[in-house]
């Protein structure tokens, strides 16, 4: 059970894209993450991090700037998900070099 929860929350094609993006700049604007997230749409990332944000992984902060600008960090609860993605991270480097031979 404990896997489909944390499935649940992190499944689909975007999440773990975008927790990444979070995660290895700390702060980013809803621009910066839809730059690092390739092929993703505005609408989509928009419903992605409002989901992110219900499961309580990051927060959003808005910006008193002109025009005003979102921030998105990872909550101290999203910061547990930092191991999973350098993991990730580590083990698609060795996936690739595998498949590839380089």
């Amino acid at each position: 059970m404990a896997v489909h929860d944390a499935m649940d929350v992190l499944s689909g094609k975007w999440k773990i894209s975008i927790i990444s993006s979070i995660c290895y700049y700390s702060k980013r604007r809803f621009s910066d993450i839809l730059n690092d997230v390739d092929g993703i749409s505005n609408k989509m990332l928009s419903k992605e991090l409002k989901e992110l944000e219900l499961n309580k992984l990051i927060n959003r902060t808005v910006l008193e700037t002109q025009p005003i600008s979102v921030q998105y960090q990872l909550t101290e609860y999203g910061m547990t998900l930092k191991k999973i993605i350098n993991n990730l991270t580590d083990w698609g480097l060795e996936h690739r070099k595998f498949i590839t031979g380089k």
